[in-house]
């Protein structure tokens, strides 16, 4: 008994210590009793990121937002999002149900361009979104490499260390990345959480201890990334599968709210350690992106399938500045919008 105590305490303070640099922001796949599935993650920084939702058309001309040697595409699929700092997607889905989520990750390192076209990190997700249907397309496009990651400094000047998840229909899941200069993906329906440091094999050696201990007798509580995630992957173990949609969407905003941070920690030295901003829970199969800002009483949503995202079509914007009290079905309230440009130098 007195080794099994100690190496309990072992483990948590091993634990402890691999979580002092962790960061923020938590994205959890969630599987329902139908078979369908949800993706929902909480956007956790120290200030307000400027979020807006956007609507994209397909048959966007886009290009990678650093000038002269920047990859080029034109939009295969139409996508919602929102948007962070007026400079990047950092969340959106598809019209094909696929969902892409940028998280900080403090150890991401691009490595240096190499004589390949150029891509803007904060147009990172949205090149996934109009390029891909599923994950395992986006996987064997982005394992290609066609790009080289440029990450100038947020506006607020921080780095733009930043990772990768995407979700689909299906459930299948894929982790993007960059450590040492080199591309690391993890793809799999096993991947279903993802939050910050450490790096995400070591992440996932964390969870395999907190399995042996059991979540039903010790969970870590405290809001670091390390602990927030073995949380997230324990709830969704435990959580019912429910058959109903309502019963279902409120069970993905529960797990992802007891992974969240309260308002108002934060720490302008440690971007790692902040304050949920907002929270996201994406519907793959049915096309709903809901969306839920810590200062506001209400959830509201869009769906996918009330907007005009044929080729040809407008972008349109919906403003959430100045965080308006909004409820509801919100599809008709984007209104025609310039996008806006990618971060860079």
């Amino acid at each position: 008994m007195k080794n099994a105590a100690r190496n309990i305490v072992a483990g948590i303070c091993a634990a402890s210590v691999m979580a002092v640099s962790a960061d923020a922001c938590t994205r959890l796949l969630y599987k329902t009793g139908s078979d369908s599935f949800i993706t929902a993650r909480s956007m956790d920084w120290f200030e307000d990121v400027g979020s807006d939702f956007w609507a994209f058309p397909k048959g966007m001309e886009r290009d990678g937002g650093l000038g002269e040697g920047s990859i080029e595409w034109v939009s295969k699929y139409g996508s919602i999002t929102l948007s962070g700092y007026d400079i990047g997607t950092v969340d959106g889905m598809n019209e094909a149900g696929l969902v892409a989520n940028l998280l900080y990750l403090a150890e991401a390192d691009y490595g240096e361009a190499e004589g390949k076209p150029t891509l803007s990190v904060g147009a990172w997700a949205q090149y996934a979104l109009d390029n891909y249907a599923t994950v395992a397309e986006a996987v064997e496009g982005l394992s290609a490499q066609p790009f080289t990651m440029v990450a100038p400094r947020l506006p607020n000047g921080h780095e733009a260390g930043l990772h990768l998840s995407l979700s689909d229909k299906s459930g299948d899941s894929a982790i993007f990345e960059y450590v040492d200069g080199e591309l690391i993906v993890h793809h799999g329906e096993e991947y279903r959480v993802m939050t910050n440091s450490p790096t995400y094999d070591e992440q996932l050696a964390l969870t395999a201890y907190w399995d042996q201990v059991g979540g039903l007798s010790m969970l870590p509580g405290t809001n670091r990334a390390a602990d927030r995630f073995t949380r997230a992957d324990f709830y969704l173990d435990t959580v019912p599968a429910f058959e109903d949609r309502r019963m279902a969407t409120a069970a993905a905003f529960s797990i992802i709210r007891n992974v969240s941070v309260p308002l108002g920690i934060t720490d302008p030295d440690a971007p790692n350690l902040a304050t949920t901003v907002w929270r996201s829970v994406a519907d793959h199969e049915n096309g709903r992106y809901y969306f839920e800002s810590a200062i506001s009483p209400n959830v509201y949503w869009v769906d996918i399938n009330k907007l005009d995202l044929s080729e040809g079509s407008e972008p349109q914007k919906l403003e959430l500045k100045g965080h308006p009290i909004l409820a509801g079905d919100v599809s008709e309230k984007f209104a025609p919008a310039e996008p806006f440009n990618w971060l860079a130098p």
